[in-house]
Formats: structure tokens, sequence, C-alpha cells
């Protein structure tokens, strides 16, 4: 599948796939900026994601030896933004912070199909084997 991607920044990197069987693609910091306790990473890139898709960024495994969290968890990138990417961490601790700077890879893409949902209003439910059991329910 081909998605248009645009450069904003002249140092960008089109992110790619490290090794087979990779499912997310690498975003690189080309820019940083402070605000508060944010930390704010500019990928200078913006993506034409198709209709029917989404591009959902996370943080790289390697965030586990950063003092930073992705502010929304999860970012959504519907189809019809054409916007550059960012992505915007908070730090964990108030300890002076291991962070990311220019050049690194600071989060990963997935461009992944979604359905269209129309939820139907019911009465009740059916029966599962679960239950309305959460929040560590099944004791682990």
């Amino acid at each position: 599948m081909q998605v248009r991607i645009k450069k904003e920044h002249p140092d960008s990197k089109i992110p790619s796939y490290a090794k087979p069987g990779d499912a997310g693609m690498d975003l690189t910091a080309v820019g940083v900026t402070y605000s508060d306790d944010k930390v704010t990473y500019e990928t200078g890139l913006a993506f034409e994601i198709p209709e029917g898709y989404v591009g959902l960024v996370f943080p790289r495994s390697s965030n586990c030896k950063k003092d930073l969290l992705l502010t929304n968890s999860v970012a959504v990138i519907d189809s019809g933004y054409r916007g550059t990417v960012k992505m915007v961490y908070r730090h964990a601790k108030d300890a002076a912070p291991a962070e990311y700077v220019v050049g690194d890879r600071v989060g990963q893409i997935l461009i992944l199909p979604y359905p269209q949902i129309e939820f139907v209003e019911a009465q009740a439910l059916s029966e599962s084997v679960r239950g309305t059991g959460g929040f560590g329910h099944t004791g682990t």
C-alpha cells in the first residue's frame, strides 16, 4: 500500500521498516520545543492517510530508557488530517530527565484499516464468560 507523505522540514526522514516483520516505522525528531512540563518533538512530516485507514503513533520500546510519557498514550491521525505530526511527551519524574534529542527516533507509526461502526441501542446484552468483571478481574 502506498501512502503519500510530505517533508515539511529538509532534515525530515521518511519512515521505513527497520527489520522484516516490523509493524511500526520509526519517526525521527527534527525539532524540539519545551513548555512547562512538556517536551514536543517535531517530525516535520505530514501524511495523506487513505480513507478507511488510521495512523497510530506510539512511543518506541526504547522509551523505557527515557523519563518521558506520551501525553495522549497513542496519537490518532485521521485520514483527513494533513498537518505535521508531532509527539508531545510529559516528564515522568521531577529529577533531571532523560530526553530525546534532535535526530533521535522518538516514536513509531502504524497505518491500519478500521471498520465503520454503527451502534445499535439495546435493552440487554448477550451473556459472556467474563460478564461485567474488569480491572484485574481475572486475577492477573
